[in-house]
């Protein structure tokens, strides 16, 4: 035993190898060990441990992304039958301006509307005539040219009074001048009236 332990202490540093590892002395046994320990966890760490890590946050975003629609939908149940209520108030709005449109059918009618507000304001009717069609995006307006003379307050009550009819009609450019004739306005307008766009208008 006696032997072993000189034989320990007379072993020099470059004659250390790991057949021999049982009799080296304790302090290069211990840093050894605590080298083993240390690449052992650094490999942990880079190999298992921070793919936990990256998968732990990943878990984390979607546990944060999963609460907030939770919150969302938790609101929108909460609030389910006030949506309700209000979609079928919208629905009956939409319903009620799409009655205020005319028809193709309804169109003849709505000029001869226009003819008779025109005549019983006074006025001379020169031009009512529907002008070709302009498809929007989600409707089609229909545009009236709108040619008449007369005075002033006659000009206004026929303006009033198309604005008062029961199908949507809207003025736009308009125009006026003096006529030949004493107190007598020529005006030029063009009102609009609006149908809803249908499949039928997105074949053609």
């Amino acid at each position: 035993m006696a032997v072993e332990k000189f034989k320990a202490k007379e072993l020099q540093v470059s004659e250390f190898t790991f057949d021999n590892i049982g009799v080296w002395p304790l302090l290069y046994r211990s840093l050894v060990c605590v080298a083993a320990f240390l690449i052992v966890l650094v490999g942990g760490y880079f190999f298992h441990t921070k793919d936990l890590y990256v998968t732990l946050e990943g878990a984390e975003r979607k546990e944060s992304s999963l609460k907030k629609t939770y919150k969302e939908k938790a609101f929108e149940v909460a609030n389910l039958e006030a949506y309700k209520l209000q979609m079928v108030e919208l629905e009956e709005s939409f319903n009620a301006l799409l009655g205020q449109l005319p028809g193709d059918t309804e169109v003849p009618g709505l000029l001869e509307d226009i003819g008779e507000l025109g005549y019983g304001s006074s006025l001379e009717i020169n031009t009512i005539s529907l002008q070709p069609e302009r498809a929007q995006e989600f409707y089609v307006e229909l545009p009236i040219k709108i040619v008449a003379a007369g005075g002033y307050h006659d000009v206004a009550t026929f303006v009033s009074g198309v604005a008062g009819l029961p199908r949507i009609v809207t003025l736009h450019d308009f125009s006026l001048k003096a006529s030949d004739n004493d107190g007598q306005q020529v005006f030029e307008l063009d009102a609009k009236t609006y149908r809803y766009k249908g499949e039928d208008d997105e074949t053609e």
